[in-house]
């Protein structure tokens, strides 16, 4: 098993803590950083599989931080975390490049689900290659292409495409892609993959091909012809 390495942001000491203390109980190797400036540079020096950041902080805010990395093309999965539960934020957040999002106060089980959802591609070994239409998903490579042109999809839209493709050609019900990809129940909220799929197909579709499909009420659903 890969020993994931994970990055806590929080200006709260309490909470810092205890979620870095869980995470190590869990067998994660944890550093933790005080504010978004002083995640930047940790981010800079050092190699992270996941970052697990608050939003609101002092001198660099969580969706500052995330902005910023993002800009420099770093991929590294990001969770949010914050007390504010406007949906305008979630929205901010996902814009930004956030791969998952949880509000404050949150429960220690539900955290660790959702970061094990993040990092589940650090030990699947099945190598498979997945096509369909023009799409191509190496897992091994952890790559995806579109008639041989390579698209860069977020470690969190790679996983949705390849649930939507392992899934194909019946249907994935929305709560068994909120499941797999984010860990969290069909009643919490489906706004993040309603999201996800806008980004896949704005990434993905051509004049020639829109292969993923809306099944209204129940799901979603890749094809191989437009």
């Amino acid at each position: 098993m890969v020993k994931a390495t994970i990055l806590v942001v929080d200006d709260e000491p309490a909470v810092r803590d205890m979620l870095a203390d869980a995470l190590r109980m869990q067998g994660y190797s944890v550093e933790v950083a005080v504010d978004g400036h002083s995640a930047l540079r940790q981010i800079h020096d050092g190699q992270f599989d996941l970052i697990v950041s608050d939003v609101n902080m002092p001198k660099v805010s969580g969706f500052e931080m995330l902005e910023r990395m993002r800009a420099t093309g770093n991929g590294t999965p990001v969770i949010l975390l914050t007390a504010r539960g406007d949906r305008a934020d979630v929205a901010v957040g996902f814009r930004a490049g956030a791969d998952d999002y949880v509000t404050k106060p949150f429960g220690l089980e539900e955290m660790l689900l959702r970061v094990a959802a993040r990092l589940k591609h650090l030990n699947s070994s099945n190598g498979e290659i997945l096509e369909i239409g023009p799409i191509r998903l190496d897992e091994d490579l952890h790559q995806v292409t579109r008639e041989g042109e390579l698209i860069e999809l977020s470690p969190t839209e790679f996983k949705l495409l390849q649930e939507l493709m392992l899934r194909s050609p019946k249907v994935a019900t929305k709560g068994s892609l909120l499941d797999s990809v984010w860990a969290i129940n069909w009643s919490t909220d489906v706004t993040v993959l309603d999201t996800y799929i806008s980004y896949l197909r704005k990434k993905l579709h051509t004049d020639t091909w829109q292969g993923i499909k809306t099944v209204r009420g129940i799901g979603f659903q890749i094809e191989g012809t437009k």
